[in-house]
C-alpha cells in the first residue's frame, strides 16, 4: 500500500463521518437567525397586546375589546392561502418580510387612529402579519433540516416564539407605564425591522423562484388545501380548541377562584410549554409522532377535566401545568409530522394548512366555549370538558392511524 492509498483509508472516513454530521445537525447559523427573528417577530405583534384593551377604553370601544383577538384571528386564517401559494413561489424569506413589514406600518399607525372603527380596522389588518411570517418560517424550517431532527427543531422554533410571546407583553407593558402608548406602539415597530435586519442574512431555500405578479394573489380551490396533510391538521384543530376556550373563559374563572392577577394560570401553562418543548420534539423523532401524540391528546384530556372538575386554587394551578405540558408536546410533534408529510413542492400550502386548522380551532374554541358558559359559573365545567372529548377523538384519530400502519 503507498503513502497516498494509505492516507485517503484513514481520510476517506473521517471525511464522510464530518460530512454526515454537517448534514444531519440542527445547529446552524440559518437555524438561529430564524429562531432569532422569530423572537423578535413574536415580541413585535405581542408588546401592544396587554396595553390594547386600555387604549380601546381611551377612544370609547370598551364593548368591542372581543374583537381584539377575533379580527387578528379572522385576518390570519383568510390570509394562509396567500401565504402558502407566495411561500412556495417567491420564496420563503419574501414571505417572512411581509409579516413584519405589516407589524412596522402599523406601529406606525395605531398611534394616529382615533376612532374606534379605524382602530378595528388596524387590528384586522394586523393579523395579516401572523399570516404570513409563521407560514414562511416553518416552511423554511422543514428546507433546512433534516426529517430525523424535525421534531427537535420544531421544538426549539417553538421555545424561540414561546419566549418572544412572553418579553412582548412585558416590555410593552413597561414602556407604555413608564413613557407612553404611543412610544410602546414605535418600538413595536423597531422590534419589528429587527427581525427583518436578520431576516437579510439568511438564504433562500426555495429552490427555484418566481418574480411576484398580482395573478400570484388570485386563489384558486387547489390552493386552499394540502390534502396531503390533512390527517396532522385535523389533529391541530381538535386538540387546539381547548386553548380557545381557555383564552375565553379563563380569565373568569380566576375572578371567581379570587385571583386577581389573571395572567398567572397563563404564566404557568407557558412555562411548561417551554420545558417541555425541549424534549418533546426531539421524542418524537425518536419515538415516532404518533407515540408522542398518544400521550399528550392524553395530557389534554386530562386537563381539561381537572379544570372542570376544580374548585380550588391549587387544582386550577395543576390543570395550567398539565395543559402546558400537552400543548408542549402536541404543537412540535403535529408541525413536524406535516412537515413528513408535505410534498417538496408545496411545503408552504402545507404549512398555511397547518395553520387554517390551528386558527379555525382557536376560534371555534372560543365561540363554543363561550356558548357553554353561559356566563354562569356553575356550566365552566361543560366549556373545558367539551374541550377534553375533542382531545379524546384526537386520540382516537392518532391510534387508528398508529395501527394501521
Amino acid at each position: 500500500m503507498n503513502i497516498n492509498a494509505f492516507l485517503n483509508s484513514i481520510l476517506l472516513p473521517l471525511q464522510l463521518h464530518f460530512s454526515m454530521t454537517k448534514q444531519d445537525t440542527i445547529y446552524t447559523l440559518q437555524f438561529w437567525l430564524l429562531c432569532a427573528s422569530s423572537v423578535l417577530f413574536m415580541a413585535s405583534f405581542n408588546m401592544i397586546l396587554a396595553e390594547l384593551p386600555h387604549y380601546l377604553d381611551s377612544i370609547g370601544g370598551q364593548d368591542y375589546k372581543g374583537l381584539i383577538i377575533g379580527l387578528f384571528a379572522i385576518a390570519a386564517l383568510l390570509s394562509r392561502p396567500f401565504s402558502g401559494k407566495l411561500a412556495d413561489t417567491i420564496g420563503r424569506i419574501p414571505v417572512m418580510i411581509i409579516g413584519p413589514v405589516v407589524c412596522i406600518v402599523l406601529g406606525v399607525l395605531y398611534p394616529l387612529t382615533t376612532t374606534i372603527s379605524g382602530f378595528l380596522l388596524l387590528r384586522f389588518f394586523h393579523g395579516f402579519s401572523t399570516g404570513f411570517k409563521p407560514t414562511g418560517t416553518t416552511a423554511y424550517l422543514a428546507d433546512i433540516v433534516p426529517a430525523s431532527k424535525r421534531g427537535e427543531a420544531m421544538g426549539i422554533l417553538g421555545v424561540a416564539g414561546s419566549i418572544g410571546m412572553a418579553a412582548g407583553p412585558a416590555m410593552g407593558s413597561f414602556i407604555a407605564t413608564s413613557y407612553s402608548l404611543n412610544l410602546m406602539f414605535w418600538m413595536s415597530s423597531v422590534v419589528a425591522g429587527m427581525s427583518i435586519l436578520v431576516l437579510m442574512g439568511m438564504k433562500e431555500t426555495l429552490p427555484s423562484t418566481v418574480k411576484f405578479n398580482p395573478n400570484l394573489l388570485l386563489i384558486h380551490p387547489r390552493d386552499v388545501i394540502e390534502y396531503d396533510v390533512w390527517l396532522p391538521s385535523l389533529v391541530m384543530l381538535l386538540t387546539v380548541y381547548s386553548f380557545g376556550t381557555i383564552l375565553t373563559v379563563t380569565p373568569d374563572f380566576s375572578d371567581y377562584l379570587g385571583i386577581s392577577n389573571r395572567g398567572i394560570f397563563f404564566s404557568i401553562m407557558l412555562s411548561a410549554s417551554i420545558a417541555v418543548r425541549l424534549v418533546s420534539g426531539k421524542a418524537s423523532d425518536r419515538l415516532g409522532r404518533a407515540n408522542v401524540l398518544l400521550f399528550g391528546t392524553l395530557c389534554l384530556a386530562l386537563a381539561m377535566v381537572i379544570l372542570g372538575l376544580t374548585d380550588s386554587k391549587f387544582w386550577f394551578y395543576i390543570g395550567a401545568t398539565v395543559f402546558g405540558i400537552a400543548a408542549g408536546v402536541n404543537s412540535p410533534t403535529i408541525f413536524a409530522w406535516t412537515a413528513d408529510l408535505a410534498n417538496v413542492n408545496s411545503r408552504g400550502k402545507a404549512m398555511s394548512t397547518m395553520f387554517i386548522a390551528l386558527e379555525a380551532g382557536i376560534v371555534l374554541g372560543s365561540v363554543l366555549g363561550a356558548f357553554f358558559y353561559d356566563n354562569q359559573i356553575e356550566q365552566l365545567k361543560y366549556a373545558y370538558w367539551f374541550g377534553g372529548l375533542l382531545a379524546l377523538v384526537a386520540f382516537l384519530v392518532v391510534l387508528i392511524r398508529k395501527l394501521k400502519t
